[in-house]
């Protein structure tokens, strides 16, 4: 999986999926494609979106302090980007591709519940429906 770690807040200092905002006019898989690249250096395609939610982050009185909808997906790796090392860039500090089994065990790549629920939707997928890999 391709993993950041945020640079700003929310979630500052803490891993996660690349991704960010769309911007005026921007499909949402054009967004995905142009966040990763941002974020990563790491050239994907959108194959199938797994699932969208709410993140709300409160202050300590209960008032919104970040409002997301999020909407995360499957994506493949453009054939350049096999042999690329992902580069930390604009809003996150690291990348890093990590195997599945260090984020299942790993005390290094803490990840919140509904991060962790996502990737393994996308692995089931891909063990399902038999994807062409890579993904992440």
């Amino acid at each position: 999986m391709l993993l950041v770690r945020r640079g700003q807040e929310p979630l500052l200092g803490q891993w996660s999926l690349p991704g960010g905002a769309v911007e005026v006019g921007e499909t949402l898989e054009e967004a995905v494609v142009r966040e990763v690249s941002e974020e990563t250096g790491i050239s994907v395609r959108p194959i199938a979106m797994l699932k969208t939610f709410d993140r709300i982050d409160r202050d300590a009185e209960g008032r919104a302090r970040f409002h997301y909808v999020l909407i995360d997906f499957l994506c493949s790796l453009q054939a350049a980007a096999l042999e690329t090392e992902p580069l930390g860039a604009t809003d996150v500090f690291d990348a890093r591709w990590v195997p599945l089994q260090d984020i299942r065990r790993s005390q290094e790549f803490v990840l919140p519940g509904w991060t962790l629920e996502v990737i393994e939707q996308g692995w089931q997928r891909v063990q399902t429906n038999g994807l062409p890999a890579p993904v992440l």
